[in-house]
């Protein structure tokens, strides 16, 4: 039986990783230490998710494990020796990370190279899986033109009318802290790849969602309005007019891409993983659809300052991984991905 180890096993892609890969038949080893609520508070705990795949997969086990703890790591893969290392695991905010800077880049960096080293010591023809993001490219995106729509920014340039691709620069931008904690981690895996040969990619997510997100307000945007809106909160909107757009994959595909990277795997490889212009929409719009599904207004509160390093529109370019993967797309559309996560937080059923 071949082994998956997930790390971030409960959280929204981890836990959807660990029920993907054990319906193929994996033996599933997942490490999480519910940081998340560290981070973030009750509204960032995930016990309940894990309690749920204790509970529902057979062929899960669950380790309290801190990817920080370099020996505990190690240890780990020496006993597994997995076939696939789903690496989720990861401190995802830009304003969390100014204010504690050490644990973010210990997380998000170290984590990531102790992942790496251990197996690169004891499972080195496995297949590394690493969740990254497109705040890799910092606020670069913002510099190209924009034409500004009814409801949202847009490239005015048809050369990105598919977003933004991988040859994308990284260098020369203000990425926040985040965003550099995140690169250090994402080129270090690409240089596992290229220097020792091993089987890494780095999957540089736009706005990766589903309904097992425990979202909050610094992290999580889709599922977090939602859930607003559904329990008559108030959402604040960090500015440009709320125009922003950012693309939306259900988790279910990011582990589809996964798999699809573990039938045919590369050295090195790096692709933008997002839901592209189908899936690309504003929290204006995300607001006006949001409010059909609850058939109340949503309350918000406009804040004039933008978060640091946020984009104003940013759409993956998945042509890279298409035409690398032509098995994979995506499959979940955005109105299916409002509804799962409405039925989520409500209770609803359409």
């Amino acid at each position: 039986m071949s082994t998956a180890l997930v790390t971030g096993s409960s959280g929204l892609v981890g836990s959807e990783a660990a029920a993907y890969f054990a319906d193929l038949g994996f033996e599933i080893h997942g490490v999480d230490n519910n940081m998340r609520m560290d981070f973030f508070g009750e509204g960032g705990d995930t016990r309940a998710r894990r309690d749920e795949l204790l509970a529902g997969l057979r062929a899960y086990t669950h380790h309290d494990i801190d990817i920080r703890d370099r020996g505990a790591v190690d240890r780990l893969v020496a006993t597994l020796r997995p076939t696939l290392v789903a690496h989720c695991a990861a401190q995802p905010s830009h304003d969390l990370a100014a204010s504690r800077p050490f644990d973010d880049f210990d997380v998000n960096a170290a984590g990531t190279l102790n992942m790496l080293e251990a197996v690169r010591r004891h499972a080195p023809d496995a297949v590394f899986c690493h969740l990254s993001t497109n705040k890799v490219y910092g606020d670069a995106p913002n510099e190209l033109a924009l034409v500004e729509l009814e409801t949202r920014f847009d490239y005015a340039d048809e050369k990105f009318r598919n977003g933004i691709a991988e040859d994308f620069r990284i260098d020369a931008s203000t990425h926040s802290l985040f965003g550099a904690s995140k690169l250090a981690g994402d080129v270090m895996v690409q240089e596992y790849g290229r220097y020792f040969g091993m089987k890494t990619v780095c999957f540089r997510g736009g706005c990766l969602t589903g309904p097992n997100h425990a979202g909050v307000e610094l992290h999580g945007f889709l599922q977090y309005l939602i859930k607003v809106a559904a329990r008559g909160g108030t959402y604040k909107i960090f500015g440009y007019k709320g125009k922003q757009v950012r693309d939306n994959l259900h988790s279910l595909d990011v582990c589809r891409a996964m798999h699809a990277f573990f039938k045919n795997p590369r050295p090195g490889e790096v692709c933008n993983l997002g839901g592209g212009r189908g899936n690309s929409i504003s929290i204006l719009e995300a607001k006006a659809k949001v409010e059909s599904l609850t058939g109340r207004e949503l309350a918000v509160e406009y804040v004039e300052q933008n978060r640091v390093g946020d984009h104003i529109c940013y759409i993956s370019d998945l042509s890279k991984l298409r035409a690398h993967y032509p098995d994979w797309d995506v499959s979940v559309p955005l109105d299916r991905i409002f509804e799962e996560i409405y039925e989520g937080v409500s209770g609803a059923k359409k």
